[in-house]
């Protein structure tokens, strides 16, 4: 996906964002509705249709599935994969939603929220800008303890001497990383960036959030 002018030269501007973001949520309502998930949505797989009218268009069903399908482990590209999906947990259309508020804080300030890294480095940083993981997400995760301790402290093995070594998460604001004061657009990206799958909405949830029907004024 190409950028779009914004104001401060960074990424894309409010009104622009609305729009990309209403129709990538009615593709995933649409896809939802059938029972699929798409499972790969990046900022590569949204194609913009037209600069002038900001259309768009989401692409390659190549790893989408069924809900009902036996599950695969690993899904999704990792800087826009969801925390279920990293954490061995059961998942559904709910990882897409991740995905797209993803792309959403990329596409308003210019680089990736979670940096293609190491697993336990995004989990880390996850911690760090949204808050801690839900102790029932970590207890039921198949992977958690590829990552975490028993007392579910989150840690790596250094390679050079094949010791434990803890991670303390960089405490920072999603505010901080988008250099944004938009307090309804920071909601709407924390609501679809909620780490529970539980809380996070439907695709059809998120279409009814304030910000995406909020009239920016023209400068």
């Amino acid at each position: 996906m190409k950028w779009l002018p914004k104001d401060n030269d960074q990424g894309f501007c409010y009104p622009s964002l609305q729009i990309i973001t209403r129709q990538c949520l009615e593709a995933l309502q649409y896809l939802h509705n059938l029972g699929i998930m798409h499972c790969d949505l990046k900022p590569e797989n949204i194609l913009i249709k037209s600069y002038k009218r900001c259309k768009v268009k989401v692409i390659d069903l190549g790893s989408s599935c069924f809900k009902t399908d036996n599950l695969c482990l690993y899904v999704q590209s990792r800087s826009y994969r969801a925390p279920e999906v990293m954490l061995g947990l059961e998942y559904d259309e709910k990882i897409d939603i991740w995905s797209l508020g993803c792309i959403l804080a990329e596409l308003c300030s210019g680089e990736v929220l979670f940096p293609n890294d190491a697993i336990v480095m995004i989990l880390a940083r996850m911690i760090g800008i949204l808050g801690p993981i839900d102790l029932e997400m970590l207890v039921k995760g198949q992977e958690t303890h590829k990552y975490f301790t028993e007392e579910y402290d989150i840690y790596y093995v250094n390679e050079e001497n094949n010791q434990l070594e803890y991670i303390i998460p960089e405490e920072l604001s999603l505010e901080q990383h988008l250099q944004v004061t938009d307090t309804m657009f920071i909601d709407f990206v924390k609501y679809l960036l909620n780490i529970n799958p539980k809380r996070r909405p439907t695709a059809t949830q998120a279409l009814k959030h304030p910000w995406i029907s909020y009239m920016y004024k023209s400068k």
